[in-house]
């Protein structure tokens, strides 16, 4: 299950049910997807297709970092409103993109949160950082180093790996060799699991955190037995919580309608959240629209409830709704959130480190 055609999954389940009971102000909504394979000038002629051709009225659901970023102009001189980026790069936060409305957290908020628990809770200090070798590596690197420096400290290592390749070897010896206590990963679910793989083999057992982007359910498929007490920091909180949030449920029921017996993921929720939040802003903006009224509509949301304990708030300043990173690991195969560094469970203890 590929991030994308989960996060369009997500996305079509809630369109599908608000085309169901009659679209907004009686239009229904229609959504056109391209596969653009993860190739950044595929994702050029698509967006050009999308605007000139198809003559979409706004754009949801893009996913990653360099593709995501050779867009940005296109959408600027188009003037057309994009909801929703399966990326956390800063690029499409920092300096404020007026046309782009980001919902998830951002990787340094993600990297942040790892390393203050690993730091804070746990005492941890030897801290080395592999990384995906392109924008969306850089950019996690980069936002681990500064959550480093506010504790005084710099990476044991930096060792990175070329994007589409599996040859890690070096960077586990490099990182390996460091000592490190704690590994923070910036990749994809096929070298990660290479990665981790190849330390458990040869006894080398930090904890293992990852940003959300990696993969979660392809990540601890790839993993097994081998993915017991690995972190991965999530935008949105795991789909087996429909018992306790409102919004999950609500994402399973809605996807159940749409692809009877297809399984939830990290990714189809966050796709979810961000149609909510798209239709929500077509709401705002009123029996006549246009796009103005569209992005003023979307910046009026303040404090807007999803049922994932994450409020959603925009404004003509802030363009990234959700602030929350929520806290996994993997235990036999699934995820288990958690608040509490000291008492998870994860599979190797501090003090059984090598």
């Amino acid at each position: 299950m590929g991030f994308f055609s989960e996060y369009i999954n997500g996305a079509n389940a809630y369109i599908k049910k608000i085309n169901s009971e009659g679209g907004v102000f009686g239009r229904r909504i229609e959504l056109l997807s391209y596969d653009d394979q993860y190739d950044p000038e595929k994702t050029v002629y698509y967006t050009q297709k999308l605007i000139n051709d198809d003559k979409v009225f706004a754009l949801l659901n893009y996913v990653g970092t360099p593709t995501g970023t050779k867009i940005v102009p296109i959408v600027e001189e188009a003037k057309i409103p994009l909801v929703g980026i399966g990326s956390g790069a800063q690029i499409f936060r920092e300096p404020l993109k007026e046309y782009i409305y980001n919902l998830r957290p951002s990787y340094h908020q993600e990297a942040d949160a790892f390393i203050s628990g690993i730091v804070e809770e746990l005492g941890i200090k030897k801290i080395a950082i592999f990384y995906q070798y392109d924008a969306y590596g850089f950019d996690g690197l980069k936002g681990a180093e500064i959550s480093l420096e506010r504790y005084g400290l710099k990476p044991t290592a930096i060792a990175s790996y070329e994007r589409g390749s599996l040859d890690v070897g070096g960077a586990l010896a490099t990182i390996k060799d460091s000592g490190a206590e704690a590994v923070f990963i910036v990749g994809v679910y096929g070298p990660t699991a290479e990665f981790i793989k190849q330390a458990r083999a040869q006894n080398f057992n930090p904890i293992f955190g990852n940003l959300s982007f990696t993969g979660s359910e392809a990540l601890a498929k790839e993993l097994g037995a081998d993915g017991n007490g690995v972190v991965v920091m999530q935008v949105v909180p795991p789909p087996t919580e429909k018992n306790l949030l409102i919004g999950v449920d609500d994402y399973i029921n809605d996807l159940n309608a749409s692809l009877p017996g297809h399984e939830a993921t990290f990714s189809g929720l966050e796709g979810y959240a961000d149609a909510e939040v798209f239709v929500e802003g077509l709401k705002r903006a009123g029996k006549e629209l246009t796009r103005e009224n569209f992005m003023n509509g979307l910046e009026s949301i303040e404090k807007y409830d999803l049922g994932l304990a994450s409020p959603v708030n925009f404004s003509a300043t802030q363009h990234q709704g959700m602030q929350r990173v929520y806290a996994t690991y993997l235990r036999d195969e699934k995820f288990v959130l958690f608040r509490d560094w000291k008492t998870a469970e994860f599979n190797v203890k501090k003090e059984e480190m090598q």
